[in-house]
This record gives C-alpha cells, structure tokens and sequence, in this order.
C-alpha cells in the first residue's frame, strides 16, 4: 500500500508503495517527482540521515537510492555540496501559457507607453527606514486579521493628506483603504448594483474599467468627452458616472466649473453618485493644482486615489473617500471581500505620509516630469512641425495628435515598434476606434532618466520618417 509523507526540509508529499520494497518504492516516487517537476533542477535533498529518520526506515537504503538516482542522471551528488536535483534534457513538463490579458509585457526598447511614473524615482531610503520603524514600534496586535476597511493609522493619515494636498472633505471612517484602482472600482460596482443597473464612463478611457464594471453586471454606457470635460447633458438614469475631472485619461482635458456645477446637480437630481478617479492629481506644472471635485459636495461624490503614479503601482495601495450613505454598502462588500492590503505596507505609507517624506517625493518628482514635459514639446515643436502635443498642463503623459488619415494608425504603430519605440494609438481608448483622429498617447515618464532623452529622439525620427507623414 502508499503511505504519503513530507521530507525533513521540502514538505514534498510522495506516494511510495511498499509493495516494491522500501527501497526500490522510494527510488520510484523520487524518479517521478524529478520527472513531474515536483522537484525542478537544483533542489537540494534532505541528507540521507534526516531523510532515513523522517520515513523511519535505514540510512543505507536511502543512501544506496540516492547512489541510483544520481547514477540514472536524477540526482547530483557532490562533496560537501549535498544532493541536489540534476538537470534535465528535453522540453518542459507542460504547455507554455501565453501572459494574461492584463499584463504589461516589457519593452525590448524606448517604452513611452503612458501608465507609469519613474520607477528609478521609488523612494527605497524612506521606505526601508520607515520599514524598520514600523517593524520595531508596532504592537503584536496589528498583525491580526485587522480592520478590512484598512488601519486606523493610514486611514487617519489619508484624510489629513488628502485634505490638505486635494482639498478632499473626509474622516478617517469615510475612508476604505483597497488594493489599486481596478479594486476599488470593483468593491463599487458591487454596491452600486444593488440600487442601479447602469454606470457611465468617459469616451474615451481605460477600456479595462468599463470593461470590469460589465463584469460585475451592471449595464455601460459611455459619455463623450470635448474641450471642457465630459459632457453631461449626454448622462441619462444611471446610479453613477465615472469621470476623471482633474486631468482626462487619456485627452488630458480638465472638467470646466460650469461642467462640474452641471455634473453635481446631474447627480441630485437623479439620486446618483459621481466616482472621480483623481489618478493624478498631485502633478500639475503650469498653475495651481485643480481641486478635487469631491470638495464641492461631500455627499454625492466618491473620491478614489492610488500610490501607482505617486510612487508605484507594485505596491497596489488605494483609497475609496465616500459619502456616508455609501460606507454601510461598502463596508457590507468588504465582508466578503479578501483582498485586504499587507498591513506593515499600510504602516509604512502612513509613516511617510505624517513624516512629510511623501511630500518631497512628489516635490523631487514634479521637478523631473515638469523637464520631460518640456523636452517632449522642445522636440515636438522641432522636429515635427505639423503635429500637435496637448494635454501637457498636468500628469504623465501627453497626446501626440498628427497629420494624415486616422486608418493609418495601424501602421504608424507598427512602423515605431520596429523602429525600438513602444506607445499607445490613441483610437484604442475610444469606444468606436473610428471616432479618434491620429494620435498618440506618449507617457513621458515612463523611460528611466538615463535614456530618456534618446527615446525622446527615436519617437520623433520614427514618426518623421514614417510612410503616413504627408
């Protein structure tokens, strides 16, 4: 019969049947595991003596498998050196699966595809200290379960940064701490659907937001966006309308005060909620910062925010600032929810934040965007005279619209990725791909520093030597 067991170091489970034997069993179940791939190259066995004590059966048996195995090419047995699994010839055990759909492959290049900050910017100094503090100074009782709305620490801190740095109006429990955007976005479709069926998002935007809220059941529908933001005379029923007021992803554009006055009382009259995703609010170069719209009515916006363009999306931390009739729902979801963040992450964000370190990271990384912005539009206004660069009075990137036929972007992008230059067409944000003129969406902050003058040079020289240009 099989007797399962763990070895002494690997908690490797093996089925070894003793009716070949104790010997010629364990040779079997071990030959397997290094074939199945239980145990990939260069794992290193337990000795013959923890692995004898922990089977209960002599060291020279499991000696003298081992001596087989490494003489059938399985195992590698060196002085001083142990036993460790031999590699193996051939192709791996099982198919290779293609990246997910929402994976962000790298770049073989000049990556300026928008989405990212400076990841070299990361503040690891502040961070690692602020580690080992919060290491030291926290109380046994915080590595519990926790509050799933997230610790009374970060959440105190972020309605004192928010407020003064966003204008947000909140306390500490009109606060849901969550892991990113696309979390936040979900816990909310998952409340709203219990009082509407319809949410609203900008045309163009992030495909993959209208896209989770489809998934969560609620019906889509989409709002066009001009000069002053999104035009809500096009709103309807719906239980909420998702916009980016501050700084439009991707057109760049800022909600008009007439539109945001229209987009409010859209919202009292209709019993609905405003979602304003403020992704990047914190950098704006030409005149003061734009206010958070949550500001102007407490009750019927919810405010959301992240650390991905502030320090970085790795860390998948992000806030919902709600209305209160919304935190029972909310908290409701969350019970059922268990994506709850790290909670010495928490600590340490909320250890910068009261600290002022997450202040002068933004003041350093202002500083830097703000002189790749302007080398962007030096090289624009140089090298390619009929294009038009807009978008550029905040965030991290800029649209690039050009000259010629909107068809060609297909082209165009496959002309700059086999010139080294990755971007997006600004036609993939929009719902109907033929409404969009020919753009690009260039995130200039994106590239490390020590290449991004050049991938500044190589986006310009592609798209001037590119087939469509005129």
């Amino acid at each position: 019969m099989s007797e399962q067991w763990a070895s002494f170091s690997l908690d490797l489970h093996l089925a070894i049947d003793r009716r070949q034997g104790l010997r010629g069993g364990l040779e079997r179940a071990l030959r397997e595991a290094v074939q199945r791939g239980q145990l990939s190259p260069g794992t290193r066995m337990p000795s013959s003596r923890a692995l004898a004590q922990e089977l209960g059966i002599a060291r020279g048996t499991v000696s003298q498998v081992y001596e087989q195995l490494a003489a059938e090419g399985y195992l590698l047995a060196r002085p001083r050196s142990g036993v460790r699994v031999a590699p193996q010839p051939g192709p791996a055990s099982g198919p290779v699966l293609p990246p997910a759909p929402s994976f962000r492959a790298p770049f073989d290049g000049h990556d300026l595809r928008p989405g990212l900050p400076d990841l070299s910017l990361f503040p690891r100094g502040p961070w690692l200290a602020a580690t080992r503090q919060v290491l030291q100074s926290t109380p046994h009782a915080a590595f519990g379960y926790g509050d799933p709305t997230g610790h009374a620490d970060l959440r105190t801190a972020l309605a004192d940064y928010l407020g003064r740095a966003r204008g947000v109006l909140t306390t500490p429990e009109h606060i849901i701490v969550c892991a990113g955007y696309n979390h936040a976005l979900q816990i909310l479709c998952q409340a709203l659907s219990r009082v509407g069926s319809t949410i609203a998002f900008e045309d163009p935007a992030l495909p993959d937001y209208p896209a989770l809220a489809a998934n969560a059941g609620l019906r889509v529908t989409r709002i066009p966006v001009d000069r002053d933001g999104l035009v809500v005379g096009e709103l309807g029923d719906e239980v909420a309308a998702v916009t980016t007021p501050s700084h439009q992803f991707p057109l760049g554009v800022t909600l008009s005060p007439r539109r945001r006055i229209e987009l409010l009382d859209w919202a009292r009259r209709t019993g609905s909620v405003v979602l304003e995703d403020d992704y990047d609010g914190e950098f704006r170069y030409d005149r003061q910062p734009v206010g958070a719209l949550q500001a102007l009515a407490p009750d019927l916006v919810v405010y959301t925010g992240t650390v991905s363009k502030t320090i970085a999306p790795a860390l998948r931390i992000g806030w919902i600032v709600a209305p209160t009739h919304l935190v029972p729902a909310l908290r409701d979801v969350l019970r059922f929810d268990e994506t709850h963040l790290n909670v010495i992450e928490q600590l340490v964000l909320a250890s910068l934040i009261r600290g002022g370190e997450l202040d002068r990271h933004l003041r350093r990384c202002r500083s830097r965007y703000r002189h790749r912005r302007d080398h962007l539009g030096r090289a624009v206004a140089t090298h390619l005279p009929g294009a038009r660069l807009s978008g550029i009075a905040a965030g991290l990137h800029a649209v690039l619209t050009l000259p010629g036929p909107a068809g060609a972007e297909p082209d165009l992008l496959a002309h700059l990725t086999a010139h080294g230059v990755a971007v997006d067409g600004l036609s993939t944000f929009h719902h109907d791909p033929r409404a969009s003129p020919l753009g690009l969406v260039v995130g200039y902050a994106t590239p490390p520093q020590h290449s991004y003058d050049s991938a500044v040079t190589a986006l310009t020289e592609a798209i001037r030597t590119a087939p469509h240009q005129p």
